[in-house]
């Protein structure tokens, strides 16, 4: 008898164990998010700090290098960097010269992610403008994506959904009728964040998704323009509070919000800058870079950093010139970056494609300018800083089923999301460079 009782309650602890996972887990990101808006109650995001109070958050997070937003997006969904998952800076490096690619293409990326693990364990996910996701295998997807010098993108949005019916679909059930304005960042407006938050929420209550993942952009776009702190930054913090509030009474009315887990962190952090250093024109001085097509070193930005590559990346002659270049510069010139050879690059398993990068210190920003002079004025904010950089922290805040209630860590990564997610949501997912930060989940 007691060897059968002790056999049930053993049943009874592994069922209960079972049910503190969550069967929905929603991933939102506010791009250029900083832990001073959940730790400082001046910044009025009154939902973020309700959840941080009733469940877990960190001090910090670190982004992975370039802290800019598509690496990290990425790495956010599939726990290694840049190196090993392929998406090494927002622009792909085009050797005739940028024409405005970016990396929208899912195919982009070289590893598995969670949505290729939601898929594989047979449950459905649902998306509204994460990065790197054109032709995601995503139930409902709608991509985060545009086209050099067009505004108007709806007619783009409803080629690139899925299923093709899905921005119709949103549109009559969610927005209502857009005007291109709706669905862009145009002057002091904050529309986007407001119906990407619409969008999430209809999918949600409609089809109950198992793993929702959605970007809000406007609080970095107001960061660029006025630095950390400004009237529009903070309304712009302000509405991304608004869309978590969207998204936790979308889950309410959807009657699962007992059995999801939320998790609300970002890509990378701020800083002030007032200067842009140009390192290029430097290369055209030297005559290493003449045009677009002839070439033999040429820098590619990531705002807070810059790496260098050449076109013959056998030509350690031209790598030493430019070493020199920088290495002779007026002392106070070259407090402004650090060169990062290629095998600190290696250490943080960032582009490979590289022969090293300059990061830049607090208060500048690298520009690709060619011409023109080296050292400039600058004003607003940026990013893509090396992450110990600690204003180029982004944050961390997760609430709800599996979420341990004042739950702290004190730092971790990026690519610690993917592995949290995969745990709450009983995925199977290896081969990840991050880890499920102690104190997080129950």
């Amino acid at each position: 008898m007691k060897k059968w009782i002790s056999i049930s309650l053993s049943l009874l602890v592994g069922f209960f164990a079972q049910a503190q996972l969550p069967k929905h887990v929603v991933l939102i990101t506010i791009d250029g998010f900083r832990p001073d808006f959940y730790k400082d109650a001046g910044w009025g995001m009154v939902n973020l700090r309700w959840m941080k109070e009733n469940g877990a958050y960190a001090e910090g997070v670190n982004s992975v290098f370039p802290s800019v937003t598509y690496p990290n997006h990425t790495s956010l969904i599939t726990g290694v960097r840049p190196g090993k998952h392929g998406v090494y800076n927002n622009t792909p490096f085009e050797e005739n010269g940028q024409t405005g690619k970016w990396f929208f293409y899912y195919d982009s990326i070289k590893v598995p992610t969670l949505f290729d693990a939601v898929k594989k364990a047979g449950k459905t996910s649902a998306n509204v403008i994460w990065p790197v996701s054109v032709n995601a295998p995503i139930d409902y997807n709608i991509p985060d994506m545009w086209e050099v010098g067009v505004k108007d993108r709806r007619a783009l949005m409803k080629r690139i959904c899925s299923p093709v019916t899905l921005w119709d679909e949103v549109v009559a059930n969610a927005t209502g009728q857009l005007n291109w304005q709706d669905f862009t960042m145009e002057g002091n407006e904050l529309i986007l964040d407001e119906n990407v938050a619409r969008m999430a929420a209809y999918l949600i209550k409609t089809y109950k998704p198992t793993f929702t993942t959605l970007h809000l952009p406007c609080v970095d776009h107001f960061e660029h323009e006025e630095g950390r702190d400004g009237l529009m930054v903070r309304k712009a913090v302000s509405g991304a509070d608004r869309a978590l509030g969207t998204i936790i009474e979308s889950l309410k009315r959807a009657g699962i919000f007992d059995s999801t887990a939320i998790i609300i962190t970002g890509d990378h952090g701020f800083i002030d800058v007032n200067t842009t250093f140009s390192p290029n024109v430097l290369l055209a001085q030297a005559g290493l870079f003449h045009t677009m097509k002839d070439w033999k070193a040429r820098f590619h930005s990531s705002l807070g950093s810059t790496f260098l590559y050449l076109k013959d990346t056998s030509d350690k002659e031209t790598l030493n010139s430019v070493v020199s270049i920088l290495k002779k510069l007026p002392a106070a010139q070259q407090k402004m970056f650090r060169i990062l050879d290629r095998d600190k690059l290696n250490a943080v398993n960032t582009n490979t494609y590289a022969v090293l990068a300059l990061a830049a210190t607090p208060g500048i920003i690298i520009d690709d300018a060619t011409s023109g002079q080296v050292v400039r004025p600058a004003k607003g904010g940026t990013h893509g800083q090396f992450p110990d950089t600690k204003e180029i922290q982004t944050g961390f805040v997760a609430y709800g089923v599996g979420i341990s209630k004042g739950g702290y860590v004190k730092e971790m990564g990026v690519i610690d999301v993917a592995p949290i997610i995969a745990k709450l949501l009983g995925l199977s997912f290896e081969q990840v460079e991050g880890k499920v930060p102690p104190g997080i989940i129950k």
